[in-house]
């Protein structure tokens, strides 16, 4: 039975004395026939499948719907002309793990437990995939989850280990480690398909979640675009070369392109003669490592001469941040434009198999990605390129072609959304809201959110990032770093949309100053958010790291 197809509605007749007694009791003002409850498939075929890819670091700069420039991404694209395009879509806590554990469970990391990479995640608690699963959902989940030990609430699960690799990557197939040989992007997708044409039960509804681990850390590129962006010269953020001024905790960073990105194990520099002996040199061994002999061939085809360019001139200061920059930028792109491919395959399958009309499809990332702007690399900071995630959605049965949402959303409401269009109750404790209303008028909605909770966690930790929290309205955002510093930063998001000017002590923002921080408090109440949750949390992640306080 095909998901899209909707049953007859039975009717159950009434023999002629039993009608008209029937008709003179009601005085003729209902109906002569009525509707028996829905059966079990009649349910199904009316519940959506739910297709949610997720790839990891992927700055919506990124995305060509976005219209920055950058690159072209037509298939992810596809989705936005298609469907609806977010512009305001936030992560609650801007690291791979903790943000992947509030899609999942609707709650923030302070209330799932899984609130930094270090710590454990408790898999026994309630996530939207169990509660489709209870309803008759079949359920998938395939690719990078970065969360340990077995998921539960899928039918299936073939998942990357931790981070995974690009190359020859391994999986772990409901439990049972298997390595494949290829590409890791492909690879996903090749399971992804493979898990919808020959997997699934086809008369039950659906739910995939289809991850990427592209474009991670270290954007290892697929052959075929080694040499894509050779000929484009990308030209870095007005910031690039920011000083920080007034802004200390984020002077503090160790996530800058100039000082901290790794010429080997981030740009791929593994020469032969072992000279450039850097931090992290070993470890990106251990990548190309993995490749066979063919994908080594192909790799040091394209990768040897700009090694021997990069030894000959000796870069140093300002021209070797630009020349990182620019490696950068080409290495990632390229890694995004594999995971392009893998979404147009997807959707061409749904459309060839006649399943688009009643399958909701999601494009996200796990969190947003610095590209460049004030210097950096990677995430994590509550500023806008790093707390602001991608988010593009389509399902044609209610969102219509060419949607634009202008509204917050964070990766919070993922889960009460879903489930509010399987028809599924959402449990009390979920702290998300769904945002069917907002990308269809006449679905039930209600007066949509006017602020939005973040908070970070993993310090001492790598790059460096101290840990802080805060909160953001349409135009204004307040953090405060916290732990072993006491700072506060005011940004006005109109006038000063890179944040460059903290304007916290400026008297001309008291009053705004003072209603942001009533907004604050009140929005960590709602949550359930307090100095003494923020200090177990500290506790339990030293002790993972065998520290103290």
């Amino acid at each position: 039975m095909k998901n899209n197809q909707i049953l007859k509605k039975r009717t159950r007749k009434f023999n002629i004395v039993n009608l008209c007694i029937f008709c003179i009791v009601v005085l003729f003002v209902t109906s002569c026939s009525t509707q028996t409850p829905k059966t079990v498939h009649e349910q199904a075929a009316e519940q959506p499948n739910i297709v949610f890819i997720m790839s990891d670091d992927h700055a919506y700069k990124a995305i060509s719907a976005y219209g920055h420039g950058l690159n072209d991404t037509p298939n992810i694209d596809r989705i936005a002309s298609e469907g609806a395009i977010f512009n305001k879509g936030f992560v609650t806590n801007s690291i791979c793990a903790p943000s992947r554990a509030v899609m999942l469970t609707g709650k923030h990391s302070h209330m799932n437990g899984k609130v930094d990479n270090i710590l454990p995640f408790n898999w026994d608690q309630e996530n939207f995939a169990k509660a489709l699963q209870r309803s008759g959902y079949q359920t998938a989940m395939i690719g990078k989850i970065h969360l340990n030990g077995l998921p539960q609430g899928f039918d299936y699960s073939n998942v990357l280990p931790g981070q995974g690799s690009y190359y020859n990557p391994n999986f772990i197939e409901n439990g049972k480690k298997i390595k494949y040989d290829g590409y890791v992007t492909t690879v996903t997708t090749d399971l992804a398909l493979d898990w919808l044409d020959n997997k699934r039960e086809k008369d039950k509804p659906f739910l995939l979640l289809y991850h990427q681990k592209a474009p991670h850390r270290t954007w290892m590129p697929e052959e075929k675009y080694f040499t894509l962006f050779d000929d484009i010269e990308f030209t870095p953020p007005k910031n690039f070369f920011d000083d920080y001024k007034g802004r200390p905790v984020a002077a503090q960073h160790e996530m800058g392109i100039d000082k901290h990105m790794d010429v080997v194990y981030d740009l791929k520099m593994l020469d032969k003669e072992g000279e450039l002996k850097t931090k992290y040199r070993n470890a990106f061994q251990g990548q190309y490592n993995r490749m066979d002999d063919k994908q080594k061939a192909a790799w040091d085809a394209y990768y040897d001469p700009i090694i021997s360019d990069f030894k000959a001139k000796g870069l140093k200061g300002k021209e070797l941040a630009l020349w990182k920059f620019q490696r950068y930028m080409e290495d990632y792109l390229r890694t995004i434009q594999s995971v392009d491919d893998g979404v147009g395959e997807v959707l061409d399958y749904l459309e060839e198999n006649g399943l688009t009309e009643n399958t909701i499809v999601v494009y996200t990332s796990d969190q947003g990605f610095y590209l460049g702007e004030h210097g950096w690399f990677d995430k994590r900071f509550m500023y806008e390129e790093s707390f602001r995630t991608p988010l593009l959605m389509k399902y044609p049965k209610e969102i219509k072609a060419g949607t634009v949402v202008n509204e917050m959303v964070q990766n919070l409401d993922f889960a009460p959304t879903f489930l509010d269009y399987a028809g599924v109750s959402i449990a009390d404790d979920i702290q998300g809201e769904s945002f069917r209303g907002l990308v269809n008028a006449k679905a039930k909605g209600s007066e949509w959110r006017d602020a939005i909770y973040y908070t970070y966690y993993e310090f001492p930790g790598e790059h460096h990032v101290k840990r802080h929290y805060g909160v953001r309205t349409d135009r204004y955002k307040l953090i405060h770093f916290y732990y072993d510093v006491d700072v506060w930063e005011l940004y006005d998001l109109e006038s000063d949309p890179s944040e460059m000017t903290n304007v916290y002590t400026d008297p001309l923002y008291s009053k705004i100053k003072e209603d942001m921080h009533k907004r604050l408090v009140e929005i960590r109440k709602k949550y359930g958010d307090s100095k003494e949750l923020n200090d177990e949390n500290l506790d339990n992640f030293l002790k993972a790291k065998g520290l103290e306080r």
